[in-house]
């Protein structure tokens, strides 16, 4: 009977000492209360049970699914937006020392972030310049955990709700100025195309002969595309002007 409660002992004992630490975890050991500066891992490390507490950290990529947050634009415009934020932990020691739950935290810090920045933007900038937002929010939240040992590699705000109302009123106004931009493209058509006719017609002038033959071709053109018999009066110039004669 002895025996067996020493066996029940020491197997106690090596279950709390001897630790089996992954390739993405690190150990965080307190001995007596005091962290040590160093955390622990991987492979296998001995826990001096019960003068040292560990607590495992994961210094993988955690994926952060921030929730839609309700928000009004600087144009007064309600929407509801959520996003995704990627971070991990570079300072275990830190991330279990300076807060208590780091992912709750880092969690409520990029709602409110993400709250406060998009409050500050109007609607047409939300909605044109992810990009910009997505970095500034990165940079904000990153600057705001870094005490807590984590580093937030990317922020994406991955949906902008807004009111049925609203999405038709957006809807129709991209319409009206698809139509301006048309008129406007047509108007400057018809300038170019005015334009080009007034150089023509001041080459004409300053050459009767291109004038006469622009003539021909607009009749032949005429016969070509009607099946009829076109008569038309020959001006005696013209007759002049290709035979070369003068007028007497």
């Amino acid at each position: 009977m002895g025996g067996l409660t020493f066996l029940f002992f020491v197997g106690v004992l090596l279950f709390n000492w001897v630790k089996v630490v992954k390739e993405y975890e690190r150990l965080v050991v307190f001995r007596l209360g005091r962290v040590l500066s160093e955390p622990r891992g991987p492979g296998i490390t001995f826990i001096m049970w019960p003068f040292e507490q560990a607590v495992k950290v994961s210094i993988r990529v955690v994926t952060l699914d921030v929730p839609p947050q309700d928000i009004i634009t600087k144009d007064n415009v309600s929407a509801k937006v959520n996003a995704v934020a990627y971070f991990r932990v570079m300072d275990p020691v830190k991330a279990i020392v300076e807060v208590q739950n780091y992912q709750y935290a880092t969690s409520q810090m990029a709602q409110t972030t993400l709250r406060s920045v998009l409050g500050e933007m109007e609607l047409d900038e939300l909605l044109q310049n992810r990009e910009k937002i997505n970095e500034k929010l990165q940079e904000i939240l990153d600057k705001q955990t870094d005490p807590w040992g984590i580093k937030v590699s990317n922020v994406e705000v991955k949906h902008v709700d807004i009111s049925e109302d609203l999405r038709r009123a957006m809807a129709r106004q991209a319409e009206a100025e698809r139509e301006r931009r048309a008129k406007i493209i047509a108007a400057e058509g018809e300038y170019q195309a005015a334009e080009k006719i007034c150089q023509a017609a001041e080459m004409m002038q300053k050459s009767p002969m291109s004038l006469q033959l622009r003539y021909l071709q607009t009749l032949v053109e005429i016969g070509s595309d009607n099946n009829t018999t076109t008569l038309f009066p020959i001006p005696v110039d013209f007759i002049n002007a290709i035979t070369g004669q003068k007028k007497e």
